[in-house]
């Protein structure tokens, strides 16, 4: 989906640093940035009507304040803002259906010391009609995030259940940067076989079952290096569950790519266990992308 890249800012340091992130993103699509403030109004038996006003105000300023100094910053994008009185989640999700990306903090003023991820990035992240990136705050060094170019960028990957638009979306992602792409492909000892009840597999089974695997992954990605022959692919076959593969992997990423399932009806959209994992434990940006439902 065309449109501009778009990111949610409350002020916090947080959101601004995936505000660079999307600003930077944004250079590479050629594609405008919007940045997106949500400031909902104060309950009457809160604030008189003067505090309502001062707390519109004071969002509205802080927004235009944040346009000034990107566009300084970034003077060959094209910025501008938009203030709504909605409730954070809705105006980023009604932002969502117009634009190609959506860009958050992991979590913004709201949450408390040692949360990983705030309620809005979960529920953007599992709702939205466009890709999500969510950006942490910072490395596990705990040196503030730089977006590093030069990192790889990797995908969560199922070679037996292969899935169109997050492939898609890591293909173009690496191409973009000029970098490797790692795809992960996690996977599990047969549950019936009986070497899978020992402390340790078989050595000659374990080799069978990789090869397998490798193979599969093999298969499923050939269309996609026929498609994007520019983009050095780097298959990682992985006997770990998939979230803790996920986890560890992304310590050396500067992207990691997920899908998430996108039911028809939608009551049933939510992130998996592995999604979930992976937003709150990953060490690098995190795009998830909605598959559509067959």
């Amino acid at each position: 989906m065309s449109g501009p890249v778009v990111a949610g800012v409350d002020g916090s340091r947080r959101s601004l640093t995936a505000a660079e992130w999307a600003a930077r993103e944004a250079a590479r699509r050629g594609a405008a940035l919007r940045l997106v403030h949500a400031c909902p109004p104060l309950p009457r038996r809160v604030s008189p009507v003067p505090g309502v006003d001062a707390w519109q105000n004071v969002g509205e300023q802080m927004l235009g304040q944040t346009v000034a100094d990107f566009r300084a910053r970034h003077p060959e994008l094209g910025i501008d803002g938009e203030h709504t009185g909605d409730e954070p989640a809705e105006a980023l999700l009604t932002a969502a259906a117009s634009t190609g990306l959506l860009v958050v903090g992991s979590r913004g003023w709201g949450g408390f010391d040692g949360l990983a991820v705030g309620s809005v990035a979960l529920r953007v992240a599992a709702t939205a009609d466009c890709p999500v990136v969510t950006v942490p705050e910072a490395r596990r060094t705990g040196a503030a995030w730089d977006g590093a170019d030069t990192d790889e960028v990797q995908l969560g990957f199922d070679a037996h259940a292969p899935a169109e638009a997050p492939t898609g979306f890591a293909f173009r992602a690496a191409r973009e940067r000029g970098v490797p792409l790692r795809v992960v492909h996690a996977w599990a000892l047969p549950p019936a076989a009986p070497s899978a009840w020992m402390l340790t597999a078989l050595e000659e089974d374990r080799a069978m079952w990789e090869d397998q695997e490798s193979q599969a992954v093999s298969d499923a990605l050939r269309p996609w290096r026929e498609s994007f022959p520019e983009v050095t692919v780097v298959p990682d076959v992985i006997l770990l569950n998939p979230a803790e593969a996920l986890v560890r992997s992304s310590e050396r990423a500067g992207l990691l790519v997920i899908g998430r399932r996108a039911p028809a009806r939608p009551t049933e959209l939510r992130l998996g266990p592995v999604a979930h994992a992976v937003l709150h434990h990953a060490h690098c940006p995190v795009a998830v992308v909605p598959q559509p439902a067959p």
